[in-house]
């Protein structure tokens, strides 16, 4: 069966991509970052400041979505965009990577995986169907299909086993979610680990069974950056140029700008605002750590030149005083310091993707960055 197309590509400049994604809630401009709203909210910030901030679509969790409050009661509810007041385009993993992560007492097997909830105990099966019905209800514009994620390091033959898995369960993903409305969309996952013929073998599996996008799983899980973007060097070139790529829980602004080079399209991940929430900025700049006792004396706002209130209307000291008082407007102001700085970032890259001089932009920002507290690592 064919799978429609949402995804247009507008320019390129090398591998770099930018294109516009269109779901029911809306178009995403890509490459995008999409904001972590794991429980159905961002941590310390209002939906209207991440919209403010220029993210088109964020991201939902299933794993702790479907525990609490749970999704048949989201569905009656009007589904996760009415729920949440967000209401634009609305990525949802599938719950996998969490089951593995947060639940110590679990058991895979070829049907599902079992775990015990770290709400209340309760053993709860998630199986490929469940997943994929779970993230219908939520209404979710981009659902994911359930894989097996692998920590790294691994051995080779844990790495292919939880590949072949997610292979099947990719198949079985695939045909319960082929009663989704028009335009709602399924991405499968490569996997694989940092063994590039499997990663090859993935990919080409995934392509045969056919989704709507795919994402590079698998990665940014303890392995070095280098191994991180050798992946997606293999895997990149194999995937449909006319599809979007999205790299999951990646990450930094040099991960994300290196990815970009390499042909990703898409990101998510929660260290902008748990970064915040530990007193750490994000700046054309690089990492600010807001808690070093030098600041607290420094009148000058984190960026003068930021068209973010925030970034530009306070002061270092004020900044380092509400970090170091514990105060939650200090939180509150990183997080959102942090959301818009990942932001701008897209939108300069779109921009330099868009105009041909990605690869200056690239040098240029990696060398504004090392004025920083933090170096790109």
């Amino acid at each position: 069966m064919s799978v429609p197309n949402h995804f247009e590509l507008a320019a390129t400049d090398g591998l770099a991509r930018t294109g516009r994604l269109t779901t029911p809630h809306g178009a995403v401009r890509t490459p995008a970052f999409m904001p972590v709203g794991t429980a159905g909210a961002m941590k310390g910030m209002h939906w209207r400041e991440v919209r403010d901030a220029g993210a088109d679509i964020v991201l939902g969790n299933t794993y702790h979505l479907m525990l609490r409050p749970g999704a048949e009661r989201i569905a009656t509810l009007g589904g996760l965009q009415t729920f949440t007041r967000w209401g634009g385009p609305m990525l949802t993993d599938s719950g996998g990577f969490q089951v593995m992560s947060l639940s110590e007492l679990r058991k895979v097997t070829e049907k599902a995986v079992t775990f015990r909830s770290h709400i209340d105990g309760a053993k709860i099966e998630l199986s490929p169907e469940r997943s994929i019905e779970v993230q219908r209800l939520l209404g979710s514009d981009i659902a994911m299909q359930m894989d097996e994620c692998v920590r790294l390091p691994a051995e080779p033959a844990e790495i292919e086993r939880a590949m072949q898995l997610s292979l099947r369960w990719a198949e079985r993903s695939k045909r319960a979610f082929e009663t989704a409305p028009e335009g709602y969309m399924l991405f499968g996952i490569v996997q694989g680990g940092d063994v590039a013929g499997l990663r090859h073998a993935s990919a080409r599996g995934l392509i045969e069974i056919g989704f709507h996008g795919y994402a590079i799983g698998g990665l940014a899980v303890g392995e070095p950056q280098a191994v991180m973007l050798a992946m997606i060097e293999e895997v990149a070139p194999i995937l449909p140029p006319d599809r979007p790529r999205y790299l999951m829980g990646v990450g930094t602004p040099d991960d994300m700008l290196e990815a970009v080079a390499r042909g990703v399209d898409m990101f998510d991940c929660v260290m902008p605002t748990r970064n915040g929430r530990h007193g750490m900025a994000f700046t054309r700049f690089g990492q600010i750590n807001l808690r070093n006792a030098r600041h607290a004396d420094d009148p000058r706002p984190l960026d003068e030149e930021s068209n973010w209130p925030s970034t530009s209307g306070y002061s270092r000291a004020y900044l380092h005083h509400l970090v170091r008082s514990g105060e939650t407007l200090g939180a509150m102001l990183l997080s959102e310091i942090n959301i818009a700085y990942y932001q701008r970032l897209m939108h300069d890259i779109r921009d330099a993707i868009a105009h041909g001089n990605f690869a200056e932009f690239r040098e240029r920002t990696r060398a504004g960055w090392a004025q920083g507290d933090i170096a790109p690592r």
